[in-house]
């Protein structure tokens, strides 16, 4: 399978809705209001501050995307880039999409200049992606993520 890796643009709204309405039904059973999802993702690719999408297509078609947030680290005097959204078709599946996905962003961040690292938010019992995330060479933390969510932001 050969894999482009491309910057999403506003036509591929629709398949990044579709891959982030299918990623959170497969990994947390849960079903995102389609109306919510649409203006979240139409408002990213509306606004580079907010973060960027990437695409990766094999024989014409998106097989799988990854979109970055950004934040800010004081303590380094940098910004680390957030991986999420994180979606590979299934029948694109263990042919390299994820891989091409993450090396594409890890070398667009180090031509950034100022980005210290990259780090992303795994499920606790996804083990699959784990391992998958491990191959890439990232590591587990020490640090666990905590929320607080508000009325309306639970979807």
């Amino acid at each position: 399978m050969l894999i482009k890796v491309r910057d999403a643009v506003a036509s591929d709204c629709a398949d990044l809705c579709d891959g982030n309405a299918r990623m959170a039904l497969e990994t947390e059973n849960h079903t995102l209001p389609a109306a919510t999802l649409k203006e979240g993702v139409q408002a990213l690719l509306g606004n580079a501050a907010l973060g960027k999408y990437f695409v990766a297509e094999a024989d014409g078609k998106i097989v799988g995307q990854i979109m970055v947030t950004y934040e800010w680290s004081d303590w380094r005097n940098a910004t680390f880039w957030w991986i999420q959204s994180v979606y590979v078709w299934p029948d694109s599946r263990r042919n390299g999409v994820f891989a091409a996905l993450y090396d594409h962003v890890r070398c667009e961040a180090k031509e950034a200049g100022n980005v210290c690292g990259l780090r992303l938010y795994v499920m606790n019992d996804n083990a699959k992606a784990q391992r998958t995330y491990e191959r890439c060479g990232m590591h587990r933390t020490n640090y666990e993520v905590m929320e607080e969510l508000w009325t309306g932001a639970d979807s």
